[in-house]
């Protein structure tokens, strides 16, 4: 019996457009042959144009968790200082790679709901002077928080010589991050947040600065995520390792459909979709989660209204009006709500979210007055 269709609304996997589906369906090549050199070139142009960068881009047949993985494994030595604000679930995460690949972490906490900023990592990086490694959640999914402040702290990191490390997988396609002009060193990415695509790919971009660490690393790069090993390979047009073929045929399609509409534009609609969502949970009397200043246009977090159970309402939402929304993580797992506004997000898919919600709160005995977050909703569009 085929699964029901509902409208997929977490931050991420997101919904996926029916042409990259179908883009799938073309059959297996060989990726030691000239086919899949063809396709690898085009997805490669695709991802420079993305993370408007000149620098080196490779694909990875892994989650996005892989990509920082990757990043971190291939550029630390033992012992290296690296300075991580912490302020959510994934910062947690990735001062956890730090640790296990040896590096010594300088912790920058913060209030989760707010992001670090530039003052905080210029204090930081006076008082340790020896740091190797800026690392930096750019857009933090478990809060809905966006870090914009990271072009002051590129700027930072580049005179103070240390490598700048952006895990940017819920935001890039959906928000500006110009790679190479906001001097990010290494910059990861999934397939399966704002470029809307299925899950399974993360993608790395690779500078020179970076490059200049990793050739000259003291211990041997990780097996699999060996990026010496990656850059040899994609110079004679291939992978290392068999990769998700069918998934690549899927991304190529995205990014050709992202380069039709145009980044600006992109960048625009999730704007103005984040606004609306924000304007309706106002009008329906609920509080966002993140500080006004640094809300993510990506990711929607608001908290759970007092006397209701958020697991409940993700539940009618999604058995009696087919939206799927997600509910918060770590410490914050039962306080928020969490709404993708990403990849394919446009009026519609933003005005069946917040019906949902609304006659789910009403389903659930919250005072609500059903349209109201529809009607300021559509004002904004």
């Amino acid at each position: 019996m085929a699964e029901e269709r509902r409208l997929i609304m977490l931050p991420g996997p997101t919904n996926v457009p029916d042409r990259v589906m179908r883009a799938m369906l073309k059959p297996i090549i060989n990726h030691r042959g000239s086919e899949f050199a063809a396709l690898l070139d085009s997805v490669s142009e695709g991802l420079k144009y993305v993370f408007e960068t000149k620098q080196d881009v490779y694909v990875l047949t892994s989650s996005g968790t892989g990509a920082v993985e990757c990043a971190i494994s291939n550029v630390i030595n033992p012992g290296d200082k690296v300075i991580i604000p912490v302020f959510g679930v994934f910062s947690e995460r990735l001062k956890e790679k730090v640790t296990r690949h040896g590096g010594k972490v300088v912790e920058i906490p913060v209030e989760w709901g707010n992001a670090p900023t530039a003052e905080q990592i210029k204090t930081a990086l006076e008082e340790e002077k020896d740091a190797k490694l800026l690392a930096i959640v750019y857009n933090e999914t478990s809060t809905g928080v966006t870090v914009r402040e990271l072009p002051e702290m590129g700027k930072m990191a580049k005179e103070n010589d240390i490598l700048l490390i952006a895990d940017a997988i819920s935001i890039l396609g959906g928000d500006h991050l110009p790679v190479d002009e906001w001097n990010i060193d290494i910059c990861v990415t999934g397939s399966q947040k704002c470029l809307a695509c299925p899950p399974g790919l993360a993608m790395i971009s690779v500078g020179k600065r970076a490059w200049e660490t990793i050739d000259k690393r003291a211990v041997k790069p990780p097996y699999y995520f060996d990026l010496i090993s990656i850059r040899d390979y994609a110079s004679r047009k291939e992978t290392p390792f068999t990769p998700a073929i069918s998934l690549y045929y899927a991304l190529d399609e995205a990014l050709k459909i992202i380069k039709e509409e145009g980044l600006e534009k992109r960048y625009q609609r999730h704007a103005t979709c984040a606004q609306a969502f924000y304007t309706a949970l106002e009008a329906l009397d609920l509080k966002p989660y993140a500080a006004e200043n640094v809300r993510s246009n990506t990711v929607i977090s608001v908290n759970v209204p007092r006397k209701v159970d958020g697991a409940k309402i993700r539940e009618v939402m999604r058995e009696h009006y087919k939206v799927v929304i997600a509910g918060g993580m770590g410490k914050i797992r039962q306080l928020i709500l969490r709404i993708g506004c990403m990849g394919i997000v446009s009026e519609a898919e933003v005005l069946v979210t917040i019906d949902a919600l609304e006659n789910a709160l009403a389903d659930l005995e919250h005072p609500v007055k059903i349209g109201t977050g529809i009607e300021v909703a559509r004002q904004v569009f």
